[in-house]
């Protein structure tokens, strides 16, 4: 489900689930999760975020969730699984860098963002949807309020709306966005432009400003995590996992 190819100092990281939408479950988390350490290991200086398919990432597996027997042990081991992974790419010393096409959803969207580079082809599209099936945010989505602005990040999660590429790029959350058919090459070229960048100050640069912002992203992550299989769990939970997989209208007990 993880491809994983070291090249010349950067690790490119490819979500190959493609046929599945590229969604999280416990098993494509252990992959990424060891994708991950293996680029510390060979000490890569740039980390790449990339994906195959129709989608960059569709989120977490709804379908799996409704075959849990313990909906919040299951939750939670995906939710701690996502977020020893934001951790990973967040404190690592490489610069990560992702490539987004067409759509990251759900649990896709903060883990696209959780690159200090994000780049996107024009199709690209960026929603949350978590209250849609009655879940509270999850995955670092809490830090997009650095990013986007509150009240931006309110709107996503509370409306579900759909952020455009060039709406993110005007955010800030995009560095580039480039005609679909150039975002390979333009990966490469951002890469590239950092392998022959200084090592060591990239690094001091990455920490020193995220530590400006978000000195400890784990505790939003852990108050993520607790909530998310709160409300899972619950009964808007269990019935916006069930509307999803009717294709209905959920109904929300209010």
């Amino acid at each position: 489900m993880i491809d994983y190819e070291l090249r010349d100092g950067a690790a490119w990281i490819t979500l190959a689930d493609g046929d599945r939408g590229n969604t999280l479950t416990l098993d494509s988390g252990a992959e990424l999760m060891d994708a991950v350490r293996r680029a510390r290991a060979d000490f890569a200086r740039v980390i790449v975020l990339r994906a195959t398919g129709r989608f960059f990432s569709a989120g977490g597996d709804i379908g799996g969730f409704a075959s849990l027997t313990d909906v919040t042990a299951g939750v939670d081991d995906l939710a701690e699984s996502l977020h020893r992974i934001i951790s990973e790419l967040v404190r690592s010393e490489a610069v990560v860098v992702s490539a987004v096409h067409a759509m990251a959803a759900g649990a896709g969207f903060p883990l696209a963002a959780a690159a200090d580079i994000v780049l996107a082809g024009e199709s690209a599209r960026f929603t949350l949807g978590y209250t849609r099936i009655g879940f509270s945010v999850d995955g670092g989505s809490s830090q997009l309020v650095h990013t986007l602005g509150l009240h931006r990040a309110l709107r996503l999660a509370l409306l579900n709306d759909v952020l455009t590429a060039p709406e993110a790029h005007a955010a800030g959350l995009v560095a580039r966005v480039v005609p679909d058919a150039d975002l390979a090459a333009t990966t490469e070229q951002v890469v590239a432009g950092l392998l022959a960048g200084p090592a060591a100050a990239q690094a001091d640069v990455k920490r020193l400003l995220r530590d400006a912002v978000e000195p400890s992203p784990e505790a939003a992550l852990r108050r993520e995590t607790l909530a998310i299989r709160r409300n899972a769990a619950g009964p808007d939970g269990r019935e916006g996992v069930a509307a999803f997989l009717d294709k209905r209208p959920p109904r929300f007990t209010h």
